[in-house]
């Protein structure tokens, strides 16, 4: 049993990124979660760049499940005007609950495909 959450953490990040891997084709939304904000990412992982983000800094203030659905959908049009419309999405080791789905959520409604 692991008894620092950060390590668990860790430990289910590691196994998901051996599965998920972002092409040109199809690249990785990857989320990050931070006690004030919330950041996505669309990433290319046989290029090693980053195509597109978004965040929740600059946004106005208000319940942060509400901010993370706003940031999913500003990726989404960002990502629809780009040309990418299906992703694989990477929870980066956090729970799909709360912020992480309402940001999925807001990709979906967005326009996104996973």
């Amino acid at each position: 049993m692991i008894k620092n959450k950060a390590l668990r953490r860790a430990k289910i990040k590691s196994r998901i990124r051996s599965k998920v891997k972002g092409t040109a084709e199809l690249p990785r939304l990857c989320v990050f979660r931070s006690n004030k904000a919330i950041y996505a990412q669309i990433i290319d992982d046989t290029k090693g760049a980053t195509i597109l983000a978004s965040s929740s800094q600059g946004l106005d203030k208000g319940p942060k499940t509400e901010v993370a659905k706003l940031v999913g959908k500003a990726l989404a049009e960002k990502a629809v005007a780009n040309g990418i419309t299906s992703v694989k999405f990477d929870r980066n080791g956090y729970l799909y609950h709360g912020r992480v789905k309402n940001l999925a959520e807001g990709a979906r409604e967005g326009g996104l495909i996973f």
